[in-house]
């Protein structure tokens, strides 16, 4: 059964930095097979694509909120994913999940996903 899990929120001020990161482990199959986003969900709103990237690191999408600000990266060696978050703002509060899927192409869509960690919270303040 494969799992994820994150790391690396906390509580930070406006225009500060963040660095998450995702392990996926308990996996028969090479962690370069894994398609892997992270989406986020705010108090009371639906859960939110982020970032994506595809198995080779090469090819990566960002939602408009985010994109120039937050770089997702992944090292196939250490089977980690993670998502670089510059310049925060309040209303990038949210808990954060890191998701992946066992094809290694581009994915954006939520319901492609088979597999997502627990959540870390990240809180912005002004």
């Amino acid at each position: 059964q494969v799992q994820l899990v994150e790391s690396g929120g906390g509580s930070v001020q406006s225009g500060g930095s963040l660095r998450l990161s995702c392990v996926l482990s308990a996996s028969g199959r090479p962690f370069s097979n894994y398609a892997m986003g992270w989406f986020r969900q705010a108090p009371g709103k639906e859960r939110k694509f982020v970032a994506a990237i595809n198995w080779s690191g090469k090819s990566s999408h960002y939602s408009d909120s985010v994109r120039g600000r937050f770089t997702i990266s992944r090292d196939n060696a250490k089977n980690t994913v993670y998502l670089q978050m510059n310049g925060l703002e309040p209303e990038d509060t949210a808990v954060y999940y890191c998701a992946a899927a066992d094809r290694p192409v581009l994915i954006v869509a939520r319901g492609e996903y088979e597999y997502w960690g627990q959540g870390t919270q990240v809180t912005v303040s002004s």
